[in-house]
């Protein structure tokens, strides 16, 4: 046999094969891989915010708009709950035409009630619904349907004309505090201010006031008869009617406009600055 070789000290056996995990080879790639150039992050876009509807303003119903499409609009609803005074032109108009009227009302019952029917030997009437209504001439001293007229002359005239002056007043200053989307007040006050004038002027005139509707019914027992009125009492009840109607219909109008004040108020000065400032510690 011949003389074995003798090996180089240089080669190094070859170690037995490793068996490389799974995936190393793909780290290797992006542990050797040039990393490639990044971009600032794509911004996120914030959350649209939703403006605060003040009390008495509702917020816009679309969910998602953002805050500069939502503001205006929850602006344009609280612009929209300004005070909007009401024409002193109609109220003039329609208090002028109820008191007109009811005086003419007055002067018609004066000339064609007064006095007695010769073909019946009683009090002339005109009737308008046999056995219920009918229109009969009639001085009443006292208030709407003859209230207080039992107080002397002295105290009575004095009273209702204090009376009658007073309201007057009284609905002229509250018709210059509402809003002219309340329907009802603004109808209500000058229906009530005519048939306070109407009133008014026959006690100056008179000392009384003229009535002369009539309503009554018969029961099984006598007959019922209503106190007489007039067309300046109607007008009263149709006017204070409307006023407690106002209560529920103008609840929103009223929310608005509160909420458009409490908005537009005048900032309370902070008195801060006036506070003198606390002394230094040492």
């Amino acid at each position: 046999m011949g003389e074995p070789t003798e090996k180089n000290a240089d080669v190094v056996d070859d170690p037995e094969p490793r068996l490389e995990p799974e995936g190393a080879g793909v780290d290797v790639a992006l542990e050797t891989a040039q990393p490639a150039e990044i971009g600032p992050a794509p911004s996120v876009a914030a959350a649209p915010v939703l403006a605060a509807a003040p009390p008495g303003v509702s917020a816009p119903a679309e969910a998602g708009a953002p805050a500069s499409v939502v503001a205006p609009k929850v602006g344009a609803q609280l612009e929209s709950g300004k005070r909007q005074p009401a024409s002193y032109l109609f109220f003039s108009i329609v208090a002028a035409v109820s008191a007109g009227l009811d005086l003419w009302s007055k002067a018609w019952a004066s000339a064609r009630l007064v006095g007695i029917d010769v073909a019946t030997y009683a009090p002339k009437k005109v009737v308008l619904l046999q056995g219920y209504l009918d229109f009969q001439y009639a001085q009443n001293p006292g208030g709407a349907w003859s209230m207080l007229r039992s107080l002397p002359e002295v105290g009575r005239r004095p009273f209702f004309l204090m009376v009658s002056t007073v309201a007057s007043v009284f609905i002229a200053s509250v018709y210059a505090r509402i809003d002219r989307r309340q329907w009802a007040m603004r109808w209500g006050l000058p229906l009530a201010l005519g048939g306070a004038i109407g009133n008014l002027v026959d006690r100056i005139r008179n000392g009384w006031v003229v009535d002369f509707i009539h309503f009554w019914f018969k029961k099984k027992v006598g007959e019922y008869h209503w106190p007489t009125f007039n067309i300046a009492d109607v007008w009263i009840v149709i006017g204070v009617g409307l006023m407690a109607i106002d209560v529920f219909t103008s609840r929103k109008v009223r929310a608005s406009i509160e909420a458009y004040e409490d908005a537009h108020a005048p900032a309370e000065p902070s008195h801060a600055a006036d506070d003198p400032a606390p002394p230094a510690a040492g």
